[in-house]
């Protein structure tokens, strides 16, 4: 039996469609964080353990990093629809895997394989929003896909609390499979093909990146207080640095690289991936710290940190669609400063955090800081893929993607190092039982200055941020 075709839907039904489709692989970056002590009870871990634990997270995120690339080259040569469905067939099996394994070291490896679907999803999505709206519609719809991004992000942690809650950790994956089938079947039926290019995919750079980010991570993410780690800090640097090197060599000398270096040429579209790298690196420590912070500290249960990450991360969709807007009106430039300048100094509010703070002062810290997060993304999306052809517009979008997420990564490494690093060291002399009373001011003063740090890294921001300027301005 055929299946009907919806190829003359409205582009806004579209345009829906493929928000639900980013929204569920967006929700898996983050869902972790409000499932996590479950996960980590059941696998039987310890706080001693969050180091080990959090390469659910680190695995996710330099599996998507690294595939965004090579699957923008991917929809470009072989179409946008055709990337987009694999990666939901993909990111639905590994999700499914998931749920049905016990093994903690089985997970994350199995959390690559649903990273690189994810990783293809987003690209090709935004390169078929990038076909299917002309001129000034284009910012507005980048702002509602880049909200729709966020938005998963932002539910991730309350909907991974709630439903771990409820109805086990388990189901979060589960429900990723129900999601999937629908998106599938309905961007088959409605979204025609993209034309072929006759290219050639560079599948060794993937690789390379890969290899690089992994390596990167690895060695920013050593606990200096153990034996021999400033010896496997340089070890694993200096790798990533050569495997770069690598990396850029063939971009370079390969007839058909994965993208053209000459992109970078472009004063806009460098600016807008330095901004975004540095916003990525001062999000993950907003999205990280908030949680922790309420169950080590609050003695929150997965529902309640949930609900109190949500002041921060339901106010970047709101805002990521005010951001179009503000993007079609004044361009690229002012709305991403003003909300680089918000989330600066929500974060500084959020570094003089008490044990007591007042309910309503956290509440408008965390919402200010979403909304300055929001506000950046469509003028950093429009900016990147107004500077570049149209069949450059996949590996475009999953470069500007790409880099917040290498800012993720970067920021999440340097924060288990340290924070893990001080933690085991103040934890050494002090008796199990004890362990919370003697700890709570020193994690205090930590998370302290996690916030303080993503602050200065918003504000450096605003300097690349000066110079997206499209053309005319």
């Amino acid at each position: 039996m055929r299946i009907p075709s919806l190829r003359t839907s409205s582009p806004n039904i579209i345009l829906f469609v493929l928000c639900l489709g980013v929204f569920s692989a967006a929700i898996d970056q983050t869902v972790i964080y409000g499932a996590l002590n479950d996960m980590m009870f059941d696998a039987r871990m310890n706080i001693f353990d969050l180091d080990k634990a959090s390469w659910i997270v680190i695995a996710y995120l330099i599996a998507f990093t690294a595939v965004l690339p090579l699957a923008g080259r991917l929809s470009d040569v072989f179409g946008h629809r055709r990337v987009f469905i694999w990666g939901n067939l993909i990111f639905m099996g590994a999700s499914g895997a998931i749920a049905s394994v016990d093994d903690f070291n089985v997970m994350i490896g199995i959390r690559v394989v649903q990273a690189i679907g994810g990783g293809a999803i987003v690209p090709a999505a935004m390169a078929i929003v990038a076909d299917k709206f002309p001129g000034k519609q284009r910012p507005i719809a980048f702002g509602i896909i880049g909200g729709a991004v966020e938005l998963g992000a932002a539910v991730g942690p309350i909907f991974g609390g709630y439903v771990s809650e409820f109805l086990g950790w388990r189901w979060i994956f589960w429900i990723d499979i129900i999601i999937g089938a629908m998106v599938v079947l309905l961007v088959y039926m409605m979204v025609n093909e993209s034309p072929r290019m006759q290219r050639k995919v560079d599948y060794q750079a993937g690789i390379l990146i890969g290899i690089a980010l992994a390596l990167l991570s690895l060695g920013l993410s050593q606990q200096l207080h153990r034996p021999n780690a400033e010896l496997y800090m340089g070890a694993f640097l200096l790798g990533s640095a050569i495997v770069f090197g690598l990396f850029i060599r063939r971009i370079l000398t390969t007839p058909e690289p994965l993208f053209r270096p000459s992109m970078f040429k472009n004063m806009a579209f460098s600016a807008s991936n330095s901004t975004h790298l540095l916003v990525g690196g001062a999000l993950v420590i907003a999205l990280v710290v908030i949680p922790v912070m309420a169950y080590t500290l609050m003695e929150m249960s997965d529902a309640e940190v949930g609900t109190r990450l949500a002041r921060l991360t339901l106010a970047i969709p709101a805002s990521a669609v005010v951001g179009g807007f503000l993007c079609r009106w004044f361009g690229y430039r002012i709305p991403t400063v003003v909300g680089l300048f918000l989330s600066s100094a929500g974060l500084f509010f959020m570094s003089r955090w008490t044990l007591d703070i007042d309910e309503l002062a956290l509440s408008f810290h965390l919402i200010i800081c979403g909304v300055g997060f929001g506000l950046v993304i469509s003028p950093i999306t429009t900016a990147v893929l107004d500077s570049v052809r149209q069949w450059e517009r996949g590996v475009a979008s999953a470069l500007v993607t790409g880099m917040r997420m290498i800012g993720m990564v970067i920021g999440l490494s340097i924060m288990i190092s340290l924070g893990m690093g001080h933690f085991h060291v103040a934890a050494a002399d002090i008796e199990i039982p004890e362990i919370k009373d003697e700890l709570s001011p020193f994690a205090l003063d930590l998370f302290q200055d996690f916030f303080l740090g993503a602050a200065i890294v918003c504000f450096v921001a605003i300097v690349p941020a000066l110079w997206m300027r499209a053309k005319h301005e």
